[in-house]
């Protein structure tokens, strides 16, 4: 308990340092290297944010962005994690999505900003299938390297007991790699909110990254850190959700973070008896 009231002081101080810099910087106007002259201070974010918070557009642009970010995160999450399995397990899924899967891999999701537009009637499909689709890599590859990284044993230890394949599907491979599958997921929901952000500033309508690009048009540098802000909060947010869910999931697992070191025992070494040099006895002088 104590150690983590130690933990939690150490990371506010760390957020309550950063701020102090960020405000004596642009309160003094410092310009050496960087610029700091039209930066606005933290007093002036401050008070774009309450204004804001007591603003019906805030919310919506904060649904807008929650509900594209969830829908396209929970596509991906279930298309990865599925696809992944199957050609992790099938010869013949890897040897037909294998190559398609590789070859728009490499291609940047947010570069699919026009395939989008014209695949799909409404700008609000499009973010999600782009936000899917940045999701749904690190999934898929999690997944597959997760699966097949598993021991044969337990496969064949269910086999012995009689189990079929959906069996050793449910018992031993998803179990197996859930641990690898959360570390996709965790990286899945980073990858998403850069990309519904950078979609909503190029087509969007509604949502967070478009209000922040419109500030910025309209040269209100406050609303932009005020977007940059809430973006840093609903992105760390999802980030820790996605991390409790997988500790709830993996209960089983032994958890070595924030734990003390174990201190080293030293043991007295056993001797044995052969071992011991018998002291000679000395001889008697006499005088």
């Amino acid at each position: 308990m104590r150690g983590r009231r130690w933990s939690a002081a150490l990371r506010a101080l760390s957020l309550v340092a950063a701020l102090g810099v960020w405000q004596l910087l642009t309160t003094y106007d410092v310009s050496l290297w960087l610029r700091f002259e039209q930066f606005p201070t933290v007093t002036d974010v401050a008070r774009a944010f309450g204004d804001r918070l007591g603003s019906d557009t805030y919310w919506q642009d904060l649904t807008d962005s929650l509900t594209r970010i969830v829908t396209g995160f929970a596509l991906a999450a279930v298309l990865g994690i599925t696809v992944g399995t199957a050609v992790a397990r099938s010869r013949v899924a890897s040897d037909l999505l294998g190559p398609v899967l590789e070859v728009i891999r490499p291609v940047p999701a947010i570069a699919l900003v026009p395939v989008a537009i014209l695949l799909f009637p409404s700008n609000e499909q499009g973010i999600v299938f782009i936000t899917c689709t940045a999701a749904f890599f690190p999934v898929m590859v999690s997944t597959r390297h997760a699966v097949r990284a598993l021991t044969p044993v337990w496969e064949e230890a269910v086999l012995t007991m009689g189990g079929g394949r959906w069996r050793i599907l449910g018992s031993v491979v998803l179990p197996g790699a859930l641990p690898g599958i959360l570390g996709g997921l965790s990286v899945g929901i980073g990858v998403s909110w850069i990309c519904v952000i950078s979609a909503e500033m190029i087509s969007g309508e509604y949502g967070v990254g478009y209000r922040t690009w419109q500030d910025y048009t309209v040269v209100d540098y406050p609303g932009v850190f005020v977007g940059m802000a809430t973006i840093g909060l609903l992105g760390w947010t999802t980030s820790t959700a996605v991390e409790l869910l997988g500790r709830r999931l993996t209960r089983w697992l032994p958890r070595t973070e924030n734990r003390p070191p174990s201190p080293v025992r030293r043991r007295n070494p056993v001797v044995s008896p052969a071992a011991v040099p018998v002291p000679l006895s000395k001889e008697r002088v006499h005088p």
